[in-house]
């Protein structure tokens, strides 16, 4: 498995957990789809990992199936669901707040320059 090396906002604010790192994956990647093992490639969580929570994100309709390529079933984040809507909405949140405090902090820097 790769080793991410930067954990994103959604995580440094909510924690880096397998679930949460799938949700993250999922939500930086919300209009495709992928299959599983994909998923827990992308994600950095072990495949079994992924087997034992994927259920859940599945009759949670927080997933759905798109398709079946071969043996594989291919995934993506509901998009008409109301709580993964919230997610990447508060998943924007996070950047954008990310933004201004770093324009802030480059703006002190300029002016302590000067």
């Amino acid at each position: 498995m790769k080793v991410k090396e930067n954990k994103s906002l959604f995580l440094k604010q909510f924690g880096d957990t397998p679930q949460l790192r799938v949700l993250d994956f999922l939500i930086d990647n919300y209009n495709f789809d992928f299959p599983m093992t994909e998923i827990a490639r992308e994600s950095n969580v072990s495949y079994n990992s992924i087997k034992i929570f994927f259920p859940y994100l599945i009759s949670s309709e927080i997933i759905v199936k798109t398709r079946h390529i071969g043996k594989s079933d291919y995934y993506k984040l509901n998009l008409e669901s109301q709580f993964v809507k919230n997610l990447i909405k508060l998943d924007w949140s996070l950047v954008e707040e990310s933004v201004v405090i770093e324009t802030h902090s480059q703006k002190r820097a300029q002016l302590v320059e000067a």
